[in-house]
């Protein structure tokens, strides 16, 4: 299973869950992320390497912008934001059925949106960091059981 996380640049949310999906080590799973607007080679944000630091995790520390050859790539494509997947469903109409917010193909309550940390402090990364963790572990277990 190919999979493409997108938020927005690319430098906190997106990021933090393509290194938590890639920490899982599913066989048979590839990530990639990338920003709708972002710009390639920006440094992530300092509070989103900090926190994957502590944990131990692994990752890119450069953004990616969204292009449609990743897009073609992916066989599911997963936005941080209602927003963000209806862009992508009006860029690309021909894919919309492989784009979901994280938390709809996750199957989990309270909205769509992943909270965006842009510009907060370490406390409020952490929470997007607990948030995001979440939600990885259940599509994590969702792979494993062959949920496509």
């Amino acid at each position: 299973m190919k999979i493409y996380f997108i938020c927005t640049g690319n430098t906190c949310r997106s990021p933090l869950a393509e290194a938590l999906l890639k920490n899982e080590n599913l066989p048979g799973v590839e990530v990639r992320s990338a920003g709708i607007y972002a710009m390639d080679g920006q440094p992530i944000s300092a509070n989103s390497a900090r926190l994957l630091t502590e944990a131990g995790i692994s990752f890119d520390g450069f953004s990616n912008e969204l292009t449609p050859a990743d897009m073609q790539w992916a066989q599911l494509v997963l936005t941080m934001t209602a927003g963000h997947r209806d862009t992508l469903h009006r860029s690309f109409p021909g894919m919309k059925d492989k784009i979901f917010t994280l938390k709809e193909y996750a199957g989990a309550s309270g909205g769509l949106d992943v909270h965006d940390p842009y510009g907060g402090d370490l406390a409020t990364y952490r929470e997007t960091y607990m948030e995001l963790t979440e939600l990885i572990q259940t599509i994590a277990r969702q792979l494993s059981e062959g949920k496509q």
